[in-house]
């Protein structure tokens, strides 16, 4: 038997530090069912590297990883496991820079202003990596993320608290409604293939190119929009305001990350409103000392320190923190602010977490407040004042009893990419912004003023079919209701609304509910049913597929870590997810602190078992097949086991976790009768981890408790990360064994 292959992906921070410890195991043991493991490093890093690999020695070249795993997602044969990468707003992009230049690679700095030849080729090929590269190339299908029933089992058995709000509580969530993304919204339908210009138009009658060359397929839905820079400053002028005069926390919910251009934008007009004092008085000296508050309150305050008269502008921005309203903070004990750094604070992740809460951030002295969210575009806040809403009337949503919210979601072929691409732009000058075909015809046009944020995206029509193609089969195969979150009123919903109701009658829906719902009512619906302990498909498009498989799944099972997530790729491969990777960052922090890591594999174990599980039959590997259910029952002993990594020093971390896991899936290996060779393979090695469990054990806490160095954050060394997450000598020479 030929083998079968698995593309297992490395990426960043937690995740490949769990890939240093796991990976031997899953190698080892797929190698006995003849299947081969490669890796593939799309690390933000390698990303760097390989978008300057001509400029790079020899030696020092990386393979252009995530362009091959692209082409690859195209084809039938495709089978990726990704695990979280990192989405680099323009402070993580500089801050991997300059550790790659610190280790001698000679890279270009990033430059904030391109005005030379030079300085525009890097930040071209700078922008090719920020922010939300890495999904679009490989998601090449939509979405299938939902709890296993495992994970739903242990929760109920094993809830977590979701706090109620306290009577008479003030949190809320403030967004626009008007002049932003949402209300400015333009959509067509391309009648034919087409290419596309977008240019800028202004007063003065100069026409500036935006996009040139911008390829559409008939069927295609376009969309434009853009947000007002002077509605934007007013509505956060008055949410300073608001905090102040109802005493709660101000709290700044966006996604500069995934939304690598549009956000941090908004990010700096935060910043810079709420300390408007501060940046009136000394904003020439903080533009002239190169910083930027885009890139957030921690890198001004950092730069400022290096900067003659700097003390004083840092004295200021402390004195307007001090008298302004509270601003919730990230770290407390870092004096880490709400508005330090754009990435810190992910809205589909930090939004959740506030309602989980009681609805209550953290102050500068780490006690709890309630809080003003912040959402300026009002696309989508409607979802979370609507679940704030419930619980307030209702309570907290008890694990031990409600149902789920799995989730389909829109994002083949880069569907909907929003605020993330080469198609924003923050506008120069009073104008407008045309959308033009190649016959010269005007097809969408905005009255832009400078400053403005504008944004255009497009949805094919094949990722609209399949993704009503995946909906209905999921519909059918769960006999669960499943609900399109779309709205009537918004532009693009209508164009969404009109393709689902015309591919619904593709399909055989009898028996099923199916109904389309804007997504403030969605989220009604859908929590009223949770109550029930019903479960509810919400079938959503890609910023709703980012916001709703972390909302429910954090409030259902505690985090969006353990969920399963299956890309049906469009050419039959398969692309299998390993959850989200929001508290990362902590989790190194911790390890680099204490060797000590907290991150929870469990995604990656039911990744596995799906992937394994698509190899087997799309290669006839039966020996696959028994690893994905060996693998699966393994799961379960070890979520009933309690073996997911523990809260404090002294109990098994992540590697602890991946040995017991390693260790029971041994056990079923050698127990199961489908394949006697696999067993035999299985059996001595199921004895010698059973005989060593608590040395093996010993050996992994022995090393906690002290400072470790890895040689690097975003591009760590590879043997010292390897001696520290794989300590145990008794383990590895178990896994040798084999």
């Amino acid at each position: 038997m030929t083998k079968s292959t698995i593309y297992y992906t490395h990426t960043d921070e937690a995740p490949a530090l769990a890939t240093a410890s796991f990976l031997p195991i899953v190698q080892a043991y797929a190698a006995k069912a003849n299947v081969n493991i490669e890796t593939r490093d799309i690390s933000l890093a390698a990303r760097i590297l390989a978008v300057f690999a001509d400029k790079l020695s020899a030696t020092q070249q990386v393979a252009d990883a995530l362009s091959e795993l692209g082409k690859l997602a195209t084809t039938p044969e495709a089978n990726i496991i990704k695990l979280p990468n990192i989405s680099a707003s323009i402070p993580q992009l500089k801050a991997a820079i300059a550790e790659l230049q610190a280790l001698g690679f000679d890279l270009p700095d990033y430059p904030d202003e391109a005005t030379t030849d030079t300085e525009r080729e890097a930040r071209a090929r700078y922008d090719k990596v920020k922010g939300s590269a890495v999904n679009p190339v490989l998601r090449e299908g939509n979405s299938d993320r939902r709890a296993p029933a495992s994970v739903k089992a242990y929760a109920r058995k094993h809830p977590h608290v979701n706090k109620p709000f306290a009577a008479g509580s003030k949190t809320r969530v403030a967004t626009m409604g008007q002049n932003d993304f949402f209300s400015n919204e333009k959509s067509i339908l391309l009648p034919a293939d087409d290419t596309l210009t977008i240019k800028h138009i202004a007063a003065d009658g100069t026409e500036t190119a935006l996009k040139s060359g911008l390829k559409v397929l008939a069927s295609e839905i376009v969309d434009a929009t853009f947000m007002s820079a002077s509605a934007l400053d007013a509505f956060l002028a008055k949410t300073v305001e608001q905090a102040k005069a109802d005493d709660v926390l101000y709290s700044l919910h966006l996604k500069a990350t995934m939304m690598k251009v549009s956000d941090p934008i908004l990010f700096g007009h935060a910043v810079k409103v709420f300390f408007a004092d501060t940046f009136a008085k000394h904003g020439a000296a903080i533009e002239a000392a190169g910083l930027s508050a885009n890139d957030g309150l921690g890198a001004i305050l950092d730069g400022l320190a290096n900067v003659d008269g700097g003390a004083a502008i840092i004295a200021d921005f402390n004195k307007a923190l001090a008298e302004g309203p509270s601003v919730s903070y990230v770290n407390s004990d870092k004096g880490i602010t709400n508005l330090h750094v754009p990435s810190d604070v992910i809205v589909d992740a930090s939004m959740p977490a506030l309602i989980r809460n009681g609805g209550k951030l953290w102050d500068a002295s780490g006690a709890e407040h309630d809080t003003l969210a912040v959402i300026p575009d009002s696309s989508y806040a409607g979802i979370y004042q609507a679940t704030i809403d419930d619980v307030i009337a209702n309570g907290p949503l008890d694990p031990a009893k409600i149902g789920s919210v799995p989730n389909v979601g829109l994002m083949a072929q880069a569907a909907e990419e929003y605020g993330s691409h080469d198609k924003t732009f923050e506008i120069k000058a009073d104008g407008r912004v045309e959308v033009v075909n190649a016959a010269g015809e005007v097809l969408i046009s905005h009255q832009v003023g400078k400053g403005d944020i504008w944004r255009a995206t497009q949805t094919k029509d094949v990722a609209v079919r399949d993704w009503v193609k995946l909906a209905v089969n999921r519909a059918r195969a769960t006999n669960v209701p499943a609900i399109f979150w779309l709205d009537k009123s918004r532009s693009h919903d209508a164009a969404i609304i009109a393709k689902v109701n015309e591919y619904l009658g593709d399909h055989d829906t009898n028996g099923l509910t199916i109904e389309i719902m804007a997504p403030a009512d969605a989220t009604k619906y859908s929590l009223g049913r949770i109550r029930q302990g019903l479960d509810t498909i919400s079938v959503t498009g890609n910023v709703l597929r980012d916001y709703n498989t972390d909302l429910f799944p954090i409030l259902e099972v505690g985090t969006s870590a353990k969920m399963l997530s299956i890309v049906p790729l469009l050419n039959g491969g398969g692309l299998f997810e390993t959850g989200a990777g929001g508290s990362a960052p902590k989790h190194v922090q911790q390890f680099l602190e204490e060797n000590y890591l907290r991150w929870d594999s469990l995604g990656e174990f039911f990744a596995l078992a799906a992937s394994l599980e698509h190899l087997a039959t799309t290669t006839n590997n039966p020996k696959a097949k028994v690893l994905a259910d060996t693998l699966d029952r393994a799961t379960g002993t070890f979520l009933e086991q309690d073996r997911s990594p523990g809260r404090k020093i002294g109990t098994i971390d992540n590697r602890g976790s991946h040995f017991y896991l390693g260790f029971y899936w041994a056990q079923e290996l050698a127990a199961q009768t489908d394949d006697l060779d696999l067993a035999s393979s299985f059996k001595q090695l199921a004895a010698t981890l059973e005989a060593a469990e608590s040395k093996i054990v010993e050996e992994l806490i022995a090393v906690q408790g002290k400072p470790v160095d890895i040689g690097g954050y975003y591009r760590a060394n590879v043997e010292l990360v390897e001696k520290a997450m794989r300590p145990s000598a008794t383990l590895n020479s178990a896994l040798a064994s084999l």
